[in-house]
């Protein structure tokens, strides 16, 4: 077998975890062209097919998975040496979380800060919106889900449960007044909630927790757009307390309905002891746990 460069296995590894050429040649810092170059040479060395094409990007082959977890150890055991090398704080590459929209932007984003702070030389995506990306597809290095995957070779941790309530404006209540129980919901109220046939986890069906039947008759896929909704006195919408108790235009309504979720945190295990990664599971636990009243009110 001819020799083989590190820097054709790097290129092998950014397109399996971005999914793209494209969006694999950017995290190298390199043009697709040369992207291309490095992985066709590596498959021509190998005798193998690594990817195929599909409608979203590369697919990873039976042959590329199976190369991956060889690949991601080299990378692991190659981050580690030049941190013993440099010494003291040797954190550097990139770390991608994905996050749902509403903990990725209202929580995680206030105070990854301090993450970052104590390791200058890492690069983070945080990658927050309505969905999630997959770990086990090497698209995320740590995923914050809604609940704990059953496939895949993934190791996964609950991360905390968090509170969910009953929200509305000051101006919606005193135009429409606030309901006394839940059966006033379907019967004299207008609800914002989430579009079903575009859900990403079962866990944000909810409205029917509050009281059977329930629909909303405005709908987003975005928990932002859902508390702007409310904000804006459109309706009434369940909402994260982590985001809404803070908005002094938001008031609970029918506060003996409070709903639970959890998060889970979720890494492959091929990368759970990656230096980056570890401690940046360990930073989000000990977060986490200095703000669970801010979680579960």
């Amino acid at each position: 077998m001819p020799s083989i460069s590190w820097s054709d296995y790097q290129a092998f590894l950014a397109i399996a975890r971005a999914g793209q050429l494209a969006s694999g040649a950017r995290a190298l810092g390199v043009d697709p062209t040369t992207a291309g170059r490095r992985l066709r040479r590596l498959e021509a060395a190998l005798g193998t097919r690594l990817f195929e094409q599909s409608r979203t990007g590369q697919e990873l082959t039976e042959a590329g998975e199976a190369l991956l977890a060889s690949v991601e150890a080299m990378a692991s055991a190659a981050g580690r040496i030049t941190e013993d090398a440099q010494g003291g704080d040797g954190l550097h590459g990139t770390l991608r979380i994905s996050a749902s929209e509403g903990f990725g932007s209202w929580f995680l984003a206030a105070h990854l800060p301090r993450f970052q702070a104590a390791h200058p030389r890492l690069a983070i995506d945080l990658v927050a919106n309505s969905g999630f990306l997959s770990p086990s597809r090497r698209e995320a290095d740590v995923a914050i889900m809604l609940s704990r995957p059953h496939t895949g070779p993934l190791v996964a941790h609950k991360l905390a449960d968090y509170t969910l309530r009953l929200y509305g404006s000051r101006s919606y209540l005193d135009a429409h007044g606030a309901p006394q129980k839940p059966s006033e919901l379907a019967e004299r109220h207008a609800l914002v909630g989430y579009v079903p046939d575009l859900l990403y986890a079962p866990e944000l069906r909810y409205l029917d927790e509050i009281h059977a039947g329930l629909k909303a008759q405005i709908r987003s896929p975005s928990i932002t757009a859902q508390m702007q909704l409310v904000i804006a006195g459109a309706a009434l919408g369940v909402l994260p307390c982590f985001m809404a108790e803070g908005d002094p235009r938001l008031v609970q309504v029918l506060p003996e309905c409070r709903i639970t979720r959890s998060f889970w945190c979720v890494t492959h295990q091929d990368i759970r002891k990656s230096p980056r990664v570890a401690l940046f599971r360990q930073w989000l636990d000990e977060t986490v746990r200095d703000m669970e009243e801010v979680l579960q009110p």
